[in-house]
């Protein structure tokens, strides 16, 4: 039933986007984004079309989940995942022009709690105890589910990975609906971005791990997809969320947009990037 539900999910995606871009290819970009972007993404979008007059749609999801939509479909300008492990894989897919990549902006991982944590959760290792629900985002696919693994796997003993593993409720299927289990009161804890705070600030509130508990920075990384029709124009795009004022939104939106600006906020230096191979335990869960 799974297979049948995602390949009429597939055809249907395919089929849209064929109508949607047979039109007018040269002026129209399609975007696949990891969700981890979204709030600033969808305004410097709205921006750039306000000042070009080029149509821009945007497959928002799970940066694995998307970049097997655009594989899938053969179509795409830019691939915009939410973290360099899926930008990684793009790469060693051939999907991406490999010199077209460049970093955005930056993100730390946290804990997100309701606004007033009503369970008075402080650290990793309260994850472990009774009774508390904890979403996290599918490892296999979503860029902060991999952290969020990571993070776990090199942290707690194998007791307490088992007792945390009990406790969740849900393996989300993108960085927005990871924020929107906190903010639907269907988890009291996700391991997600710093970030996601200020996505909903009256309900969801951000916990920072132990700076020895966090091992990697992330950064959220751009590229033009091979599958493109017109280079030029979505490079004219990535120029943009470049610019200053496509730094201004991102800023706006309390991002870090500078490595330095995720250290001082973790009060101590990180590796930046890299690529995580997520236990197969964790993903046959």
């Amino acid at each position: 039933m799974f297979k049948l539900y995602t390949f009429i999910v597939f055809t249907f995606f395919i089929s849209t986007v064929n109508y949607s871009f047979a039109s007018d290819v040269s002026n129209s970009l399609l975007i696949f984004a990891g969700a981890a972007s979204k709030p600033p993404t969808e305004e410097i979008a709205k921006a750039f079309e306000k000042s070009s007059g080029i149509k821009i749609e945007i497959i928002f999801g799970g940066s694995g989940f998307v970049l097997s939509q655009m594989l899938l479909a053969k179509k795409g300008d830019i691939y915009f995942p939410g973290s360099s492990d899926f930008m990684e894989i793009a790469k060693k897919k051939d999907v991406i022009f490999a010199d077209s990549e460049k970093k955005v902006v930056y993100l730390v991982s946290s804990i997100n709690v309701r606004h007033g944590n009503p369970k008075g959760i402080k650290t990793l290792d309260d994850l472990t105890k009774p009774g508390i629900k904890i979403a996290i985002a599918r490892p296999d696919s979503v860029c902060v589910g991999a952290y969020a693994v990571e993070i776990i796997e090199k942290n707690l003993s194998a007791e307490k990975i088992k007792l945390l593993k009990n406790n969740i409720i849900n393996y989300t299927e993108s960085c927005e609906k990871t924020a929107t289990a906190i903010t639907l009161n269907m988890a009291d804890a996700v391991i997600g971005w710093s970030v996601f705070k200020y996505w909903n600030p009256e309900m969801i509130e951000t916990i920072p791990f132990n700076v020895k508990e966090i091992i990697r920075i992330a950064y959220i990384p751009i590229a033009i997809s091979k599958f493109t029709k017109n280079q030029k124009l979505a490079q004219r795009f990535i120029n943009f969320v470049l610019s200053p004022e496509g730094k201004t939104i991102f800023k706006k939106h309390h991002y870090f947009m500078e490595p330095s600006e995720a250290i001082e906020y973790i009060g101590a230096s990180k590796p930046v990037g890299g690529e995580y191979i997520v236990p197969k335990n964790w993903i046959e869960n």
